[in-house]
């Protein structure tokens, strides 16, 4: 005898029922081809890593993939002049808009480009864009807390905020902010790296159930430590901010900076392409009935523990009274 399908969380949002929804598996990470086709993405920091991965792997599945980066110098920066050139050939289209996630300004125009290039509102955005930064909190000046908050935090609600009009218009779209395992645990001399992506994750979970009712779905990427580009532009940046400091402080954390040196160069051999997997997984996945959070790594053991940890507190915060279907719908 056939089993009755497992309802939605938009079912669930609809009253026909409110019991817990369990979290789906991923779909395969080999999708078929064409599996994406139809499917508008805004990728933004798709100069190099995840985002860059991402976009030519959509492309390859189908997706008409907008991507964007700061400094597109009219499409003449080299590495969009790259990313087009390798996206050539795919099966989907590769559109390239500017977008720097610091400047609101370029945030609305860059997402109003996109809409346009796609036709309408987008069905998915993968909010990618960060920096990273380490070293302990007393060495971070105001420049390296502005870079960390305006980008990994505040440049993310700012795409959020402008693609949602469309999104909601159609009660439609997928909001996929690429957070960190950091963003769930804490580590000494990362505090200023912690501090943002737990704010996205704090964020974009409130969002997630706000966003229930009205058709939109989040889900928050957690990679683990990957080998891309972001710590060869770390190093740079917690150099420069080192060099800020006045020398007594500098000798103060001496052990701390030698530590933040380490880590940021230590190799790290798991392969990229498994966010680049899983986020075209996520988007394959029926409305609806997509993760509330989703940790990539070859070893998920702590952010997972972690996860189901702090799903169990937002069980009894929000599972009675006024947000229980909310609640319910964004299970995770």
């Amino acid at each position: 005898m056939p089993q009755p399908a497992r309802p939605s969380r938009r079912d669930l949002i609809a009253g026909a029922s409110l019991a817990a929804a369990a979290t789906p598996a991923l779909a395969a990470e080999v999708l078929p081809a064409g599996a994406l086709k139809g499917r508008s993405v805004l990728i933004t920091g798709a100069s190099s890593g995840f985002g860059r991965l991402t976009a030519l792997h959509l492309a390859g599945l189908g997706a008409h993939v907008i991507a964007s980066m700061r400094n597109l110098q009219g499409g003449r920066r080299p590495e969009a002049v790259s990313l087009k050139a390798e996206a050539a050939g795919l099966p989907g289209r590769l559109d390239l808009v500017e977008i720097d996630v610091i400047r609101a300004d370029q945030v609305a125009s860059g997402v109003a480009a996109a809409e346009r290039l796609a036709g309408g509102g987008l069905d998915v955005l993968v909010s990618n864009a960060g920096i990273g930064l380490s070293g302990p909190l007393e060495l971070h000046d105001e420049a390296a807390l502005e870079a960390e908050f305006q980008t990994n935090l505040l440049g993310g609600l700012r795409m959020a905020r402008a693609v949602l009009p469309g999104m909601r218009a159609r009660r439609a779209g997928l909001i996929l902010p690429v957070s960190s395992q950091l963003g769930r645990i804490v580590m000494p001399n990362m505090g200023g790296y912690c501090s943002g992506k737990w704010g996205l994750e704090a964020a974009f979970e409130a969002m997630a159930y706000e966003l229930a009712p009205l058709g939109v779905d989040v889900t928050i990427v957690q990679p683990g430590g990957y080998p891309t580009r972001i710590w060869e532009t770390g190093t740079k940046a917690v150099e420069a901010m080192i060099a800020r400091n006045p020398p007594e402080r500098v000798q103060a954390y001496a052990q701390h900076i030698a530590m933040t040196r380490a880590s940021m160069t230590a190799p790290r051999r798991s392969d990229p392409m498994d966010v680049a997997h899983a986020i075209a997984g996520l988007i394959a996945l029926r409305a609806g009935d997509r993760p509330l959070r989703q940790p990539v790594h070859p070893d998920t053991t702590v952010t997972t523990a972690v996860n189901q940890a702090l799903s169990d507190v937002q069980d009894k915060v929000l599972s009675r009274g006024p947000y229980a279907a909310w609640r319910a719908a964004v299970k995770g």
